[in-house]
């Protein structure tokens, strides 16, 4: 929603300047320059891109207008549903989860949490390294360095969106002046002609560079930064679910290792020690 707004704003802030200035708008409606600019970028994003990034990269825009930040009640869900497997954990044992981890959708306890279930990263973190505690005796430090080391490699690619359109954003300014040496091109074919003629189709011409570089700064470079923004936030979602998982298997209290979690949720969205222990309870009754 806010991506919208953002993009309303430049065009209203650039196309209201211009026509302010007594600006023509048809000057600067070019669709062939927009073919050459758009048409190229797209053409050499897919020559860089296997397949798995352009899948990727398209599903990175698709969230940056339908997408939702990790909200205060997302952090407080995922809280209450580690403090329940832990605590079953500690008064039945690690066996009696083995059908909730096997089967999460079917879990009484998961399906409880249903924003948690549609996070599938977020549930594999959680089943896998509770399948990894339940079949082998790993050590703390070593499930630690294991889950470093997912979250970096998951990171990584979540990355992958946000520098692909990032190198498209960079290449937009070359592109627009591409379209206007052509621009320029066609002009000198037209030397012959009047002034104001020449005038008008120097001024196309220019509007190749000034699309070129409108995109990168104005749009695409900004939704560069929107994907990381979403992928770092994703990461610090993970890394909660981390600390407590590595918490408990150091022998922490469930309590304890849910306070670890709280502590390392982002500070704008990060649930207050007596709101957590308030939903503790509540679940308990």
């Amino acid at each position: 929603m806010f991506a919208i707004i953002g993009a309303a704003i430049v065009l209203v802030s650039v196309v209201g300047g211009f026509l302010l200035e007594k600006g023509n708008l048809s000057v600067i409606i070019q669709p062939v320059e927009m073919l050459i600019i758009f048409g190229a970028a797209i053409g050499a994003f897919v020559i860089a891109s296997p397949m798995k990034v352009i899948k990727n990269v398209i599903g990175g825009v698709l969230k940056i207008f339908t997408g939702k930040a990790y909200s205060k009640s997302d952090y407080m869900e995922v809280l209450l549903l580690l403090s329940e497997i832990f605590s079953k954990i500690r008064k039945e044992g690690l066996v009696s989860i083995e059908a909730d981890v096997d089967n999460p959708a079917e879990s009484k306890i998961f399906s409880n949490y249903t924003k948690f279930l549609k996070n599938h990263h977020a549930v594999a973190l959680v089943t896998d390294t509770l399948r990894t505690v339940m079949t082998t005796s790993i050590a703390p430090h070593e499930l630690e360095a294991l889950l470093d080391t997912e979250l970096e490699s998951h990171h990584e690619e979540s990355m992958i969106p946000s520098k692909s359109i990032g190198v498209i954003a960079d290449g937009l300014p070359g592109l627009g002046i591409v379209a206007a040496v052509l621009g320029v091109v066609l002009t000198m074919g037209k030397i012959s002609e009047p002034p104001e003629i020449l005038g008008h189709s120097i001024g196309s011409a220019l509007v190749g560079t000034f699309l070129g570089v409108l995109m990168c700064y104005g749009f695409v470079g900004p939704m560069s930064r929107n994907l990381e923004f979403a992928a770092t936030e994703e990461r610090d979602y993970l890394n909660v679910l981390k600390i407590a998982l590595v918490g408990f298997v150091g022998g922490a209290a469930p309590q304890i290792a849910v306070e670890f979690a709280r502590r390392v949720i982002p500070g704008n969205v990060k649930p207050s020690f007596v709101e957590v222990e308030e939903k503790i309870r509540e679940l308990k009754k």
